[in-house]
């Protein structure tokens, strides 16, 4: 099975940036919907953002306005631009991909749609 590589991660002072990137061979021009996932310390996993094969995007409520997804079928690669960075952010971040046929287009994507895939990237906001 290919395993995505994520990068990006790391330690950054409250309201600073980072990109996370996720290289996902060819399931990032493929699959119809994809997004990030986030898991901190004692809390459950939880979804980020989302993006569909169109460029429409979602985002949960708590990074709307600071996180941008997106991606670059020519690369293959799903980013997620954060900025402003809360301490809440502190957390593993995770790709994630459509479970369903790739290369076919759905009327929704959504979080119940995406498994996650991959080791994760451990992002550290300092307060």
């Amino acid at each position: 099975q290919v395993q995505p590589v994520e990068s990006g991660g790391g330690s950054v002072q409250a309201g600073g940036s980072l990109r996370l990137s996720c290289a996902a061979s060819v399931y990032t021009s493929s699959s119809y919907c994809m997004g990030w996932f986030r898991q901190a310390p004692g809390k459950e996993r939880e979804g980020v953002a989302l993006i569909d094969s169109d460029g429409d995007t979602d985002y949960a409520d708590s990074v709307k306005g600071r996180f941008t997804i997106s991606k670059d079928n020519a690369k293959n690669t799903l980013y997620l631009q954060m900025d402003s960075l809360k301490f809440e952010d502190t957390a593993v971040y995770y790709c994630a991909r459509d479970v369903r046929k790739r290369g076919t287009w759905y009327f929704d994507c959504g979080y119940r749609y995406l498994e996650v895939w991959g080791q994760g990237t451990l992002v550290t906001v300092s307060s």
